[in-house]
C-alpha cells in the first residue's frame, strides 16, 4: 500500500512573530484607558456639584482647599481630579505584580483574556455612572484589571533575545505612544456628542455626557478581547512557567506584600524600581496638571487639549520607533535611561518658565522624548535582570512601581501646583528628578546571557 511522500523542497514554515499581535492588544487598550485624558477639566464640572454622596472624599478635598488658602481659581477641581486619579493607580499598585505572577504560572493568554474582559466591564459601568459613586466603582474595577499591560509587555519579553529587549521593549513603548495619540483624539471628538442632551429620558439610567467616549472605550474593550481570543498565542510554553505562586503570598502581612511588590529579594530590580517610581511620580504630576495649566495659562478647551496628547505621542512614537534603527547609538539600556531622566528636568523647567505657546510646546517636546527613552529602557533593563520564570512577576512589579507613582503624582502635583503656581510645582519636578537619576547612576550593567526564549 502506498503512502503519500512529503515534497522534499517543502520548508516548514516559520511560526509567525506574535509581537505585531502584541503590539496591537496594547494600542487597542491604550486607545480605550487615553480616552478620558482631555475630559477631567469637563467631567469634574459635571460630577463635582454630586460628589458628596462620597462623604470622604468630597471633606478632603475642602479640608485641603481650606488648610492652603487655594489660589488657583480651578483648586478644588486640580484636587478632585488628582484623588480620583489616584484611587486607580493605588488598585493597579497591588493588583498589576498579582497579574504577572499569575500569567507565570497560568501563560499569558488565559490571564490576557480575563483582564481585558475585565477591563471591557469597568467601560461598560463608565456608560450608566450618572453618579459620581458610579465612576468611582467604574474606575475601581479599571485599576484591579490594569494588569493586561504588563502581561502583554511580559509575553514581548518571552519572544526576544536578551540583545533584542530593548527593540521589543521599543515596540511596546511605540504602542503606547500611538495610544495616546488616538485615544485622547477620540476622547475630544467625542466629549462633543452629549447623549443625555439628545435623550434626556436616559439620565434615569444613568446616560451622562461622557457616555459615548465610555461606549467607545468599551467598543475597544471588546474588540481587543475577540483580537487576543483569535490571534494571541501562548508565549511562555509550560515548561517555562513557575511551578506555582510563592507559599509567603498567602500568608504576608501588608508590608510583605508591599516589599515583594518592589522586589526587595532581587537588589537590582529594587533599584530599577525605584528609579520608575521617582520618575513616574514627577511625570504624572506633570501629566495631570498640565491640562490645567494650559486652560488657565492659554485658555485651552478640551478639545484644544488633544493637541497636546497627539503633538507628545507623535514624538514618542518617532523617538522610539527610531530606537530600532541600526544608526542610534549602542549605549547601554542605564546610559539611554539616565538621558531620559535628564531630559525630564529640562522639560520640567521648561514647562515652568513658558512665556507663549511656542516654547510651551518645546517644553512637551523635551518631556515626550524623555518619557520615551525612560519607558523603554527602564522596562528592557528590568527584564534583562529577571529570569525566565519570573519575567510576568518582575515586569508586574515595575508596572506597580509605575502605578504607585500615579497614585501619589497627580495628587502630591495638584497641591503644590494650586498652593504655589506652575512655576514653583514644575521647578520643584525638576529638582525632584535628581533623585532617579541619582539611583539610575548606581544601576548594574545587566548580564545579557540567552535566558530568555527567542
Amino acid at each position: 500500500m502506498a503512502t503519500a511522500q512529503a515534497n522534499p523542497s517543502a520548508t516548514p514554515r516559520a511560526p509567525r512573530s506574535p509581537v505585531g499581535i502584541i503590539f496591537l492588544t496594547i494600542f487597542l487598550d491604550l486607545v480605550g484607558f487615553s480616552i478620558i485624558f482631555p475630559l477631567f477639566p469637563k467631567m469634574l464640572q459635571f460630577y463635582l456639584p454630586t460628589a458628596g454622596q462620597t462623604g470622604w472624599m468630597a471633606d478632603t478635598v475642602q479640608w485641603l482647599t481650606h488648610l492652603s488658602g487655594g489660589s488657583s481659581k480651578l483648586s478644588v477641581e486640580v484636587l478632585f481630579a488628582g484623588l480620583l486619579g489616584s484611587l486607580y493607580s493605588v488598585l493597579q499598585f497591588f493588583f498589576s505584580p498579582f497579574w504577572g505572577r499569575l500569567s507565570d504560572r497560568w501563560g499569558r493568554r488565559k490571564v490576557l483574556l480575563f483582564t481585558v474582559a475585565g477591563t471591557a466591564l469597568s467601560y461598560l459601568l463608565w456608560i450608566f455612572s450618572g453618579r459620581f459613586w458610579m465612576l468611582l466603582v467604574a474606575r475601581g474595577l479599571g485599576g484591579m484589571m490594569a494588569g493586561n499591560v504588563s502581561v502583554a509587555t511580559a509575553a514581548i519579553a518571552d519572544v526576544t533575545t536578551p540583545e533584542k529587549r530593548s527593540s521589543g521593549m521599543a515596540m511596546v513603548g511605540a504602542a503606547f505612544g500611538l495610544g495616546f495619540i488616538i485615544g485622547p483624539a477620540l476622547g475630544g471628538i467625542f466629549s462633543m456628542i452629549d447623549l443625555s442632551a439628545h435623550y434626556p429620558g436616559g439620565t434615569a439610567y444613568g446616560i451622562n455626557p461622557f457616555s459615548v467616549c465610555a461606549l467607545a472605550s468599551f467598543a475597544l474593550a471588546v474588540l481587543n478581547y475577540f483580537w487576543v481570543l483569535a490571534r494571541f498565542p501562548e508565549t511562555l510554553p509550560e515548561g517555562k512557567r513557575a511551578a506555582r505562586m510563592p507559599a509567603e503570598d498567602k500568608t504576608a502581612s501588608v508590608s510583605e506584600r508591599v516589599a515583594a511588590i518592589f522586589c526587595f529579594d532581587h537588589p537590582a530590580i529594587l533599584r530599577a524600581n525605584f528609579v520608575n517610581l521617582f520618575y513616574t511620580i514627577a511625570f504624572s504630576g506633570m501629566e495631570f496638571t498640565l491640562t490645567f495649566l494650559a486652560a488657565e495659562r492659554f485658555a485651552y478647551s478640551p478639545r484644544d487639549m488633544v493637541n497636546i496628547f497627539v503633538f507628545m505621542g507623535v514624538i514618542m512614537v518617532f523617538v522610539q520607533g527610531g530606537l530600532r534603527s541600526k544608526r542610534v547609538p549602542r549605549w547601554s539600556e542605564q546610559s539611554w535611561a539616565i538621558l531620559g531622566l535628564a531630559c525630564g528636568i529640562i522639560g520640567f523647567l521648561a514647562l515652568a518658565f513658558a512665556p507663549r505657546l511656542r516654547f510651551f510646546y518645546v517644553g512637551l517636546a523635551i518631556f515626550a522624548v524623555s518619557a520615551a527613552l525612560t519607558s523603554v529602557f527602564l522596562q528592557s533593563l528590568v527584564s534583562l535582570y529577571s529570569d525566565t520564570k519570573s519575567q510576568g512577576r518582575h515586569i508586574g512589579s515595575a508596572r506597580a512601581a509605575q502605578a504607585l507613582g500615579r497614585a501619589i503624582g497627580p495628587l502630591f502635583f495638584a497641591i503644590i501646583y494650586f498652593w504655589a503656581g506652575a512655576k514653583i510645582s514644575y521647578t520643584a519636578g525638576a529638582i525632584a528628578l535628581l533623585i532617579p537619576v541619582w539611583i539610575a547612576l548606581r544601576l548594574p550593567k545587566p548580564q545579557k546571557e540567552g535566558t530568555v526564549a527567542s
